[in-house]
């Protein structure tokens, strides 16, 4: 039976945590401490696998519903949602870590005149890490 935003709302939290299940391989996890997480249980190559969906009330029931049917697509294509949600957190990583790149190149280039010769080598050293 599907999950409904009442019994969601109205889930408490136990000694141990549990599933509220909604179908299809979705289920609110509810921790003893109160929180509650989406989550997606599915198959890829023969192997059960977890991916995690986000935190409820940030991800709402039919957001999650969404992401389900948006990972449901990925495996009927041959994919795996948990390595491409991976491969996305990467990609955003090397995004960040190249427009921080780009403004110490530029700041550097701006103050260097500024200062010696040895203390721009050794900033450019630093910046290369």
């Amino acid at each position: 039976m599907p999950l409904n935003a009442r019994q969601i709302d109205t889930a408490k939290p136990k000694e141990k945590e549990y599933k509220l299940t909604d179908g299809g391989g979705l289920y609110l996890l509810v921790k003893p401490n109160g929180a509650r997480y989406w989550r997606l249980k599915y198959r890829f190559l023969g192997k059960e696998k977890k991916l995690s969906i986000g935190v409820y009330p940030d991800i709402s029931l039919v957001d999650a519903r969404l992401k389900r049917e948006e990972a449901r697509k990925i495996i009927a294509l041959g994919g795996d949602p948990g390595e491409e949600k991976k491969a996305e957190k990467l990609a955003q990583k090397a995004n960040v870590e190249n427009t921080f790149r780009a403004i110490a190149l530029e700041w550097h280039g701006y103050k260097r005149p500024n200062w010696s010769k040895g203390y721009a080598e050794d900033l450019m050293c630093v910046m290369r890490y």
